[in-house]
């Protein structure tokens, strides 16, 4: 029907160009941007995955500087442990030889120098070891209840508790020297309790081997968390790159084809709007 009120052809050739319009801006949005999903109006479900997804792997990346530091922390408290066991080693050394008949009193004496010089160091490592500013070992944080927070939500965390081996390793310490808790004082481990002295080191040994299988076995742990973690957020990040990441091989495609489909859509507008001139031959 010719009409000079309504050109049908021209109003269907306007929305077709509207929507290659509407396509074609959210390719080039798309292209620009490196995402599929620029607004909810893209992918409404997508988006609230993706979400959950982004904030999910952003918890796990701190889990996992958590657990680095964690472990830092119980290697530094166990290389300090170690230290501690090379000196009552050598004080078990000392005890073992002042306790043989062949040891004179002023080879006794000379020894329990060393010895009370061992104990003080032992004092001041034990006392003042510590990590980031705070105390690890006695009345420190490996001496109570340690939780480390391994993952992005309330349940995902790891308690270690050794307030019990560390009570036991410090009044183990506390037992072969007197120096250990009074460094101003003089011992007389070797020069009349020698032999007895043996078997406190080796109690006192004993328990910080304890201590350092606990804090290996709990660094191993946290390792193997963080492995975990590690395995957790590479996947997780796909998901979400698969999800929010545009393709633009396929997207580049698609921007073509608007462009030509734009074109072509105003091509044929402006052939619809002299249709209207058709009626004027009518009346001619």
């Amino acid at each position: 029907m010719l009409s000079l009120h309504t050109n049908n052809a021209a109003l269907s050739a306007q929305n077709s160009i509207n929507r290659t319009q509407g396509s074609l801006s959210t390719s080039m949005t798309r292209l620009s941007t490196g995402y599929r999903i620029n607004s909810s109006m893209d992918d409404a479900a997508g988006l609230q995955i993706a979400t959950r997804l982004k904030a999910q792997t952003s918890g796990m990346a701190v889990a996992m500087r958590n657990t680095q530091n964690s472990t830092s922390m119980l290697q530094t408290a166990e290389g300090a442990l170690d230290e501690v066991s090379n000196m009552v080693v050598r004080m078990k050394d000392l005890a073992t030889q002042a306790a043989d008949a062949s040891s004179t009193a002023a080879d006794k004496t000379a020894m329990q120098s060393e010895y009370d010089a061992l104990g003080k160091e032992l004092s001041n490592v034990m006392n003042n070891t510590t990590f980031g500013g705070a105390k690890l070992l006695v009345g420190g944080t490996i001496a109570g209840p340690m939780t480390f927070q391994i993952g992005s939500s309330t349940s995902e965390k790891m308690t270690v508790n050794l307030n019990a081996d560390m009570t036991a390793l410090n009044d183990a310490i506390d037992d072969t020297t007197a120096t250990y808790t009074a460094p101003g004082a003089t011992g007389t481990e070797l020069t009349l309790t020698a032999n007895a002295s043996i078997d406190l080191l080796s109690t006192a040994l004993a328990s910080i081997g304890t201590v350092r299988s606990a804090l290996g076995a709990s660094a191993n742990r946290l390792e193997h968390v963080y492995n975990n973690l590690s395995n957790i957020s590479t996947n997780s990040k796909a998901a979400t790159g698969r999800i929010m990441d545009v393709d633009f091989a396929a997207e580049s495609s698609k921007m073509t084809t608007s462009q030509m489909l734009l074109q072509a859509g105003t091509a044929m507008l402006k052939q619809s709007n002299s249709m209207s001139s058709m009626v004027m031959s009518l009346l001619q």
